[in-house]
């Protein structure tokens, strides 16, 4: 008897798997990881966030099984971020649907919308839910580099011209989980354009919407028409600081969001009611504490960059996101990101997430999360130093 089932087989070893378990074993040694391997943002929640959880999880009917697409309130109010953020008018009805955060968005996304022998347009590097959310769903992807949107934008007519059958959807993720890339509103025009040239969808990742260090990102939903084709998911988690509190949305095209609200229907309750009460707090309530948490990642950027290059290490300044996305230091070029990865790990004590577990382009780089304070970063500064200088000792 065969050992793997269907979908299991379609899935690769996990690339981060390696990096994780290495990590625990050099802490389970007593070593301290100065870790920007992991995406988990270390800030507090804000407290009118917490303190509405906490009044709404007193209430006995809140303990109840919540609504699947989310409570009406909740809705109304990412209804109202839209309108108040990028000027457009959602039906909270019909275009606006809660999410256990957008990882499951995408998920279940995907198994509502394609079939064995569907073919989706994937940014690579990409996060992984991306593509392996449809493959997951047994449909099939076609890869495009995704450096930056322009070069995203040419590859992504290519390759609708030329697939057979014609592609059901493309992906779009700026500002970009890894890359940190960033578009402006007329690449949104060009995608939808050539959503409708070639009948996709679009699906656009919009999770780092507020976290931008110069003009905010925009929304695909500003582009006139694009009400029709595409679907959006944003988060809290890295807005609010709200990761394991697991909200998100999807918003955008009803079919899309009525093919998606009928299949987690089936599938789960929806978040823990105080938990979506506590997010129309998040969301209609004071917005200081996200510019906040914004000036603080724009510090640890400066910080990182200065304090990295000082040590050998030239890293793009990210114009947006909380990660940096860097190639690796010429010398160990030939290595490969996870092999870097491993040693910077194991010889210095710096966790990174290797740039290849985000897709086969993802090669040659590393992604450098935000998470730690700035004199974390400043040790993990001095730390490189001394792994860059001891490699050039070892050459000599």
């Amino acid at each position: 008897m065969n050992n793997q089932f269907h979908r299991i087989r379609r899935l690769p070893p996990y690339v981060f798997e390696t990096v994780n378990t290495l990590k625990a074993k050099l802490r389970g040694q007593g070593v301290d990881i100065i870790d920007f391997g992991f995406g988990n943002p270390d800030m507090e929640t804000p407290p009118h966030i917490i303190e509405k959880l906490v009044e709404t999880a007193r209430k006995p009917r809140t303990n109840r099984y919540s609504a699947s697409r989310g409570i009406p309130g909740l809705r109304a109010a990412q209804a109202r971020y839209y309108e108040r953020r990028f000027g457009v008018r959602l039906d909270p009805d019909t275009q606006v649907i809660a999410t256990l955060g957008s990882k499951e968005g995408f998920a279940n996304l995907a198994q509502a919308i394609s079939a064995p022998g569907d073919v989706i347009l994937s940014p690579n590097p990409s996060y992984p839910i991306h593509p392996f959310g449809f493959i997951i769903a047994g449909a099939s992807i076609r890869h495009i580099a995704a450096m930056d949107a322009e070069e995203y934008l040419r590859a992504v007519d290519t390759a609708a011209r030329h697939s057979v059958p014609s592609p059901l959807a493309v992906v779009t993720c700026f500002p970009s989980n890894p890359t940190a890339q960033t578009c402006d509103l007329k690449f949104y025009e060009e995608i939808v354009a050539l959503a409708r040239r070639y009948e996709m969808f679009v699906l656009s990742d919009l999770a780092y919407a507020e976290i931008y260090f110069g003009d905010p990102p925009p929304s695909v939903l500003q582009v006139e028409g694009a009400m029709d084709i595409c679907i959006e998911m944003t988060s809290l988690s890295k807005t609010y600081a709200m990761a394991g509190w697991r909200m998100g949305f999807a918003v955008g095209a009803p079919r899309l969001v009525a093919a998606l609200t009928r299949v987690k229907s089936y599938l789960d309750y929806g978040a823990y009611t105080p938990i979506q009460v506590a997010a129309c707090a998040a969301l209609d309530g004071p917005q200081d504490c996200v510019a906040e948490m914004r000036e603080t990642y724009r510090k640890r950027r400066d910080v990182m960059v200065q304090s990295f290059a000082r040590a050998g290490w030239d890293i793009p300044p990210p114009e947006a996101s909380m990660f940096a996305w860097a190639p690796l230091p010429a010398k160990f070029a030939g290595l490969g990101s996870l092999e870097f990865s491993k040693r910077l790990m194991s010889e210095a004590g710096v966790a990174v997430a290797p740039g290849v577990g985000f897709g086969e382009y993802g090669e040659g780089y590393v992604r450098l999360a935000l998470v730690e304070n700035e004199q974390r970063i400043r040790q993990a500064a001095r730390k490189l130093k001394v792994f860059l200088d001891d490699a050039n000792n070892a050459e000599q």
